[in-house]
């Protein structure tokens, strides 16, 4: 008798301790936000939370997920991203405290040329089509002496904001997510590291030239305002900002990735 009691008790407590998970839906690009969520799942399952992770391939649906409260936060771009999309949509999506995780440097990429001093004259150049990534690739190219831009920090420059460009090259503006596949089609393709390492370029070693690891674009946990100090998102922050998750970090991506912590 006493045996079938401790059964049901523990039977009861496991029920118990699966009631107690408290949901946390955060949406992420596949490569490489959600591994590095996917990694910290056991972590966070240990201290009540279900990290219910949400892969996205573009870069406006996780914010607008948010935003209508479909899911509690997400994991895919910098600040200047954020700060642009808010402005564009009239958005107050903020950086959750402490948010700040990696920084993914933004590289060139060519299947035509070996070296950068090969890039022929009017040679067209794929760059991303929204304002703060397309503004990021022009000043990297400004940085490789290939362009100059009127105002040289403009972080949401355009082509239109050129004022000199020697070699005459020429602009396409694609969504993020394409430029990976037209690299055939380009003679250079500026491409976001998640990016490149979901289509298998290695960014310490097929760029013809990437950013440093001081690059501002740093990679942050965005949530609605009002819910930037809920207490799963804080958890989410506490174990993400770990040394087990800087090893994880540093050893899968060897350099393609840095994290800030």
């Amino acid at each position: 008798m006493l045996k079938k009691t401790l059964t049901a008790l523990a039977i009861a407590a496991v029920a118990l301790s699966v009631h107690a998970q408290e949901v946390l839906k955060v949406a992420a690009t596949a490569v490489p936000h959600a591994e590095i969520l996917n990694f910290v799942k056991p972590q966070l399952k240990a201290q009540g939370i279900d990290l219910q992770v949400r892969e996205f391939s573009d870069y406006i649906q996780p914010n607008a997920a948010v935003e209508d409260k479909q899911l509690d936060a997400n994991f895919f771009q910098h600040q200047p991203y954020l700060d642009s999309y808010n402005k564009d949509r009239k958005s107050s999506l903020v950086t959750v405290p402490d948010g700040k995780i990696h920084i993914e440097p933004f590289g060139a990429y060519s299947k035509k040329i070996k070296n950068i001093a090969d890039l022929k004259s009017g040679a067209l150049v794929a760059i991303p089509n929204d304002p703060s990534n397309g503004g990021r690739a022009l000043l990297l190219l400004q940085k490789q002496g290939l362009i100059e831009l009127k105002d040289p920090k403009n972080i949401t420059a355009t082509a239109l904001d050129i004022v000199k460009n020697p070699k005459k090259l020429k602009f396409r503006e694609l969504e993020a997510a394409l430029l990976p596949r037209a690299l055939d089609d380009v003679d250079l393709a500026l491409i976001n590291t998640n990016y490149a390492i979901e289509a298998k370029l290695n960014p310490t070693k097929d760029a013809l030239f990437i950013e440093g690891a001081d690059s501002p674009y740093v990679n942050i946990i965005a949530a609605r305002a009002d819910h930037a100090k809920d207490p799963r998102i804080t958890k989410l922050v506490q174990a993400l900002r770990t040394p087990e998750v800087k090893k994880f970090i540093l050893e899968k991506y060897k350099g393609a990735v840095v994290p800030v912590f």
